[in-house]
């Protein structure tokens, strides 16, 4: 089994998180995932033999869309999510924008997004299709996910090391997956 087919089956055999993925295909976003801790805790969670995968602390809905670029609409969206689901913390984001924020060239799509962020095993995302089946969006593919490596990616190798390395003590993740591997 590859491991996008994996990723599928780990995703498809957790209801909690089905319900979650059809909530945000109802807003019928273009270009929209649930990415980071959403998938990274299932897989790792998986992987360490857990019975319980709880879900991370907010969800965390990325999108793209130049025409709607505000940050105002990410509210609204947030707002409409909650309304569907208020014991989940939504966090909202069109990608559009988020290049501003983060001091690069700006993306194309939500998957180039996610190209330049901190770690290859975050950036991560599923979405549920027209048919309800699940699709993967890794750009820098699922290796490291599965195999429990948490590396930095991009400039957080080099230029942004600090935030990377304030990242993973604030993280503390060997605390919950003892197995992972965290290189500088």
């Amino acid at each position: 089994m590859n491991l996008t087919t994996r990723l599928q089956a780990i995703i498809c055999a957790d209801p909690q998180r089905l319900r979650i993925l059809q909530l945000v295909r109802e807003l019928d976003l273009p270009d929209c995932w649930v990415a980071a801790g959403f998938v990274r805790s299932a897989v790792w969670d998986h992987l360490h033999q857990r019975s319980d995968a709880p879900l991370p602390a907010d969800i965390d809905v990325i999108w793209f869309e130049r025409s709607q670029a505000s940050a105002a609409r990410d509210i609204e969206l947030e707002g409409l999510l909650r309304l569907r689901d208020e014991r989940l913390q939504w966090s909202v984001k069109n990608q559009a924008r988020m290049h501003l924020r983060n001091g690069d060239a700006p993306y194309a799509s939500a998957s180039d997004a996610m190209r330049y962020w901190p770690e290859t095993a975050t950036a991560v995302a599923v979405r549920l299709d027209e048919q309800g089946e699940v699709e993967v969006a890794a750009p820098h593919g699922l290796e490291d996910l599965f195999g429990l490596i948490v590396r930095p990616a991009g400039r957080f190798k080099d230029e942004k090391q600090p935030i990377y390395q304030a990242r993973l003590r604030s993280k503390n993740w060997l605390a919950t997956w003892p197995q992972l591997k965290v290189l500088p």
